[in-house]
């Protein structure tokens, strides 16, 4: 028999904010910082433009994560889930409500895209922001998701890592160069961090509803490794830029807070137990962020 469908109610503003899955923001902040140190780093910083790009990447992030939510609920992959609160999944809102947000948000992120592609002139830029939208929406939505397919990873490499930070540094500098691509990976890295522990939570439900993440595909033993690959190979491409910008070893320091996920993650923790390791991965991604454009800037 199918399980009958949660009744609607009202949902809270708390529920909402909770929905929007704030522990996942430093995944949209850090690419803007350090586009913008890679932009000092070449005398190009435009304070402007680099505002408007964190607009873009928050409206872009809470947009995908409505969207994941209102996508998830519909399917019903929701129906048994560990990890923080659904608004679909539990039936606190409307799934059309849930879609409205998530349109809005890439609304805004949609102008204020316009208003930096009108600020640096680079109408080509356009198409770079109609394909983000698109990867937002189509993670989880439609009728073929690759969140489903085992490339959720792939892209959030390519967009929030290479795109965002390599768009920020561009409509400020004008142009990019190696430590922005070398900081490109550093967050692209640590974004798929937060993704393959979220992932890896999810397996056994995910499993169930026939959601092929890459970790389904993988197992938990590889995902596992996966996990602390992406988080030493984001060090070692900060380190890269270290022979030309010797501050950016100030990322050293953020090691400290690499331990705890990765003891948990290599521990072998599963379901509710790994729920700390966003939250843990998102501020490593953001604490290594802040100090590697710290060190490109000086």
């Amino acid at each position: 028999m199918p399980s009958t469908p949660p009744a609607h109610r009202r949902a809270s503003v708390q529920q909402w904010v909770s929905a929007a899955r704030p522990r996942t923001l430093p995944a949209a902040i850090t690419p803007v910082l350090v586009g913008t140190g890679a932009a000092a780093a070449i005398d190009g910083v435009a304070w402007v433009p680099a505002v408007l790009a964190l607009v873009v990447a928050l409206a872009l992030q809470v947009g995908v994560n409505y969207a994941n939510d209102y996508s998830d609920g519909i399917r019903g992959t929701d129906d048994d889930r560990v990890g923080p609160f659904r608004l679909v999944g539990s039936g606190a809102a409307e799934p059309r409500h849930v879609r409205d947000a998530a349109f809005a948000c890439f609304a805004v992120a949609a102008l204020a895209g316009l208003a930096v592609v009108a600020l640096s002139q680079t109408w080509w830029l356009l198409l770079v922001g109609a394909a983000s939208v698109a990867a937002a929406w189509y993670y989880t939505g439609g009728k073929r998701p690759y969140g489903y397919s085992g490339l959720g990873e792939v892209f959030v490499f390519v967009f929030f890592g290479l795109v965002a930070v390599m768009g920020t540094t561009y409509v400020q500098a004008g142009r990019i160069d190696g430590t922005a691509v070398a900081g490109a990976c550093c967050v692209g890295f640590l974004a798929c961090a937060i993704l393959v522990a979220n992932n890896l939570r999810d397996v056994p439900t995910d499993a169930q509803v026939g959601k092929r993440t890459l970790a389904v595909r993988l197992g938990e033993a590889r995902t596992r490794a996966l996990y602390a690959a992406l988080v030493v190979g984001a060090f070692v491409a900060a380190l890269t830029t270290a022979p030309w910008h010797p501050f950016a070893l100030l990322v050293l320091a953020a090691g400290v807070l690499a331990q705890r996920p990765l003891r948990t993650v290599l521990g072998g923790a599963r379901g509710r137990d790994l729920v700390p390791v966003l939250k843990d991965t998102g501020l490593l991604e953001l604490l290594t962020g802040a100090l590697l454009a710290l060190g490109l800037a000086l």
